[in-house]
């Protein structure tokens, strides 16, 4: 059980000093008036709507009610169009889908469609995917391919962080303690301290609690689960001598104990997607152990020149895993669970050592004229060891698996920009990789291996886009792109009478068009893009069916078209809406592919002849056709401040959990709100509020184990807390 004492201790040893932790204040807009969004969509400093790219950002006061409870990455799911973001790890491992196009693999291995990058450096691993948000400029989700230019993996689109960064400016800081439901407290802070006229720091914390409120009836332990303790921290060195050199030095970590996702037993009323009757939040009856702990470390180094008509970079970034272990009830139930639980499957995964590697060179243009021009080269080195634990129902392991795994990447990449003239500018961009892995197994006990101990892939290939933007006046752009992506082949650990599998590379021809405009002298904002892509050998994960393994397939193609629409404005000088919305609809196209079918659920789909279950025509897992996002804030002035309400909604259509279609694992509708009721003075420099999030408290399921019983796991209760920020 996890005690509040000691961060109780910390919370008030923190709260003492956390005035030296601090962000300045940005310059405000002109009321009534949005201000001038800059994006690095194209890695260029850009206005969102030149960008021929369908591109959202989230910053300041939207991202932060997000997190005003201390939610995980996994909250920015629905909030903006076509993003999808679940786990079936908890904190530590999030999965992404963009226009639906994700990878539900849980592997410690696994590759993904989708790349995060934080602070220019890919973070390969899915484990490295969920690092804290705190301190941040902001949030850029990039929709469609992103391969021309960005690192590697990206055939579905980039989700973007960038750190707030040290300034030469003066000292400036603030800090933010929240207390919510559950006993989750969290406070996050940062300041900058210029350290002479060339060097400045930036030291930015997070600390994170909650409570366990999940009561084992199985073992009599009264709030005994579903806690964590997080604590992530990152330091900024700024050195610029002159204007024409700039270096900054970023070190960081994250620590994270609590527990893996929990896991219930016989939650879903057979033969429908509701819960069982009697279904409490708050109780679990799982004989086996829970328990996670992780702990990342990174650091990166970007260098700049600027040599008058061009600009020469270096990114350089280390990151590594170095302590994983995540151990869980897969099952959910115990021996004496009605109906009963088929067979016992508790597991663990562990990461003992993984590294990673990347280094950046490129070089971009700064020419008056309509040519403007960018080139660099990219290498990438992971090298990380792996394993899975297998347990019996005396907690004793029984059989272990543990892998190897070092991929190695280089790319050339180029993108020119010409403005034929005032109005129309056309963009073309290739990249070529090449991508190499191999995979061992390094132990195999209690384990029948079939087939190699080790296989090795490599590929090849050349990806390109094209796009172009038409200003139809000084306020509306216009956008059509094409482009293609590229994910190098994916590798899966052997299990017991299971090969190691590979899933060969897939390849994404997407097209684009959209609109962007400044309406009513900058009082609103809005977008609206359409597109359609091909996936040619789709890679796909089948997880579970009748046993508890992860195996990797091709489909033939995958089809996905969609419609991606956001507005946002002042309706008055004190009251601010946005709304966004998506349409994505997806199909695996591929007659001959079929997966095993679970033991104990109503598959909607096709048996063939082999007694599995035919998947063509299918949606993608995890891919609603429907994301809708609306949010709302009234500012009341007063004398000495402001009081302020602020809302946020987020609904997403059923999702598919698995290849087939079962009645049990379909996931209902999901509707979440947020609310923020406050006050703030002296210019916004404080902030007291009381916030909500899920205030509906709707309980759904939202994933599944589908290999043993009806187990399903489910989104976060509804959470009330208090707030208060300071500045300096």
């Amino acid at each position: 059980m996890i005690k509040l004492s000691k961060m109780h201790k910390r919370l008030l040893a923190l709260s003492a000093v956390m005035p030296l932790a601090a962000i300045a204040q940005e310059a405000q807009p002109e009321a009534g008036k949005l201000e001038v969004v800059t994006v690095t969509a194209q890695r260029r400093a850009e206005n969102i709507r030149e960008v021929p790219v369908s591109v959202s950002m989230i910053k300041d006061e939207k991202l932060d009610i997000l997190l005003s409870g201390g939610q995980d990455i996994r909250v920015l799911a629905g909030k903006t169009p076509s993003l999808n973001i679940e786990s079936s790890t908890g904190r530590v491992f999030p999965r992404f889908y963009i226009r639906g196009y994700g990878n539900a693999d849980f592997s410690v291995f696994a590759s993904q469609p989708v790349s995060l990058i934080y602070d220019d450096i890919v973070q390969e691993n899915p484990i490295l995917k969920g690092f804290p948000m705190f301190d941040l400029a902001g949030v850029e989700v990039l929709r469609g391919p992103q391969g021309t230019l960005f690192g590697r993996n990206t055939p579905a689109g980039v989700v973007k962080f960038e750190s707030a960064k040290p300034s030469l400016k003066g000292i400036e800081g603030y800090y933010n303690l929240s207390y919510g439901t559950h006993g989750t407290a969290n406070i996050d802070g940062a300041a900058n301290i210029p350290l002479s006229k060339e060097w400045a720091m930036r030291v930015s914390t997070l600390r994170g609690h909650r409570d366990d409120y999940v009561s084992n009836t199985f073992t009599g332990e009264k709030d005994a689960l579903e806690g964590y303790n997080e604590h992530a921290e990152r330091v900024q060195f700024l050195y610029q001598p002159n204007g024409q050199f700039n270096a900054l030095f970023n070190v960081h970590q994250r620590t994270t104990t609590g527990n893996s996702r929990l896991f219930r037993a016989n939650i879903i009323k057979k033969g429908t997607n509701d819960f069982v009757d009697g279904y409490d939040d708050e109780k679990i009856a799982i004989n086996g152990q829970e328990g996670q702990r992780l702990q990342t470390r990174g650091a990166n180094v970007r260098l700049s020149w600027d040599l008058g008509q061009h600009k020469l970079y270096s990114i350089t970034g280390y990151e590594t895993i170095s302590k994983y272990d995540s151990r869980g009830d897969i099952d959910g139930g115990n021996p004496t669970n009605a109906p009963a639980v088929p067979f016992q499957v508790e597991t663990a995964s562990f990461v003992p050592d993984l590294k990673q590697y990347s280094q950046e060179f490129r070089v971009e243009s700064k020419y008056v004229g309509p040519l403007n021009w960018q080139a660099g080269l990219y290498y990438f080195d992971e090298d990380g060891t792996a394993g899975q634990d297998n347990y019996n129902v005396a907690g004793t392991r029984t059989s272990r698996v543990q892998s190897q795994q070092k991929n190695k990447a280089w790319a050339a990449f180029g993108s020119v920009n010409y403005a034929v003239n005032d109005a129309f500018t056309v963009r073309g961009g290739l990249r070529y990789t090449n991508d190499k892995k191999e995979f061992n197994t390094l132990e195999a006990t209690n384990i029948v291996l079939v087939g190699p101990r080790g296989v090795e892939e490599s590929k090849h290939k050349l990806n390109w886009d094209l796009s172009g933007t038409y200003k139809l006046n000084s306020d509306v752009s216009v956008y059509a792109r094409v482009a293609t992506g590229f994910r190098a082949p994916s590798i899966a650990a052997a299990s017991t009478s299971v090969p190691i599998t590979v899933a060969d590379a897939e390849t994404i021809t997407s097209y684009e068009a959209g609109v962007k405009a400044d309406l009513w002298n900058r009082r609103a904002r809005a977008s609206l893009s359409v597109y359609d892509y091909d996936v040619k050998n789709q890679q796909l994960t089948v997880v579970g069916g009748n046993s508890n393994v992860t195996r990797l397939i091709n489909a033939a193609k995958t089809k996905g078209r969609g419609v991606e629409g956001e507005i946002e404005g002042f309706v008055t000088n004190d009251f601010k809406v946005s709304a966004s919305a998506s349409y994505n609809f997806t199909e695996l196209r591929d007659p001959a592919l079929s997966v095993n079918k679970c033991p104990t659920c109503t598959v909607l789909d096709p048996i063939n002849a082999a007694g599995r279950v035919v998947i063509d025509g299918n949606s993608l897992p995890q891919a609603p056709k429907w994301i809708l996002n609306a949010t709302a804030r009234y500012n009341y002035p007063l004398a000495d401040g402001n009081l302020f309400v602020l809302t946020d909604w987020s609904w997403r259509s059923k999702v598919n959990f698995f290849l087939y279609e079962a009645a049990e694992f379909t996931g209902k509708p999901l509707t979440e709100g947020g609310v923020r009721v406050g006050y703030n003075w002296q210019g916004g420099k404080y902030e007291v509020a009381v916030f909500g999030r899920n205030i509906t408290d709707q309980q759904r399921i939202t994933g599944a184990i589908d290999f043993n019983n009806l187990t399903g796991f489910t989104n976060e209760p509804r959470q009330w807390g208090v707030q208060f920020k300071g500045s300096f």
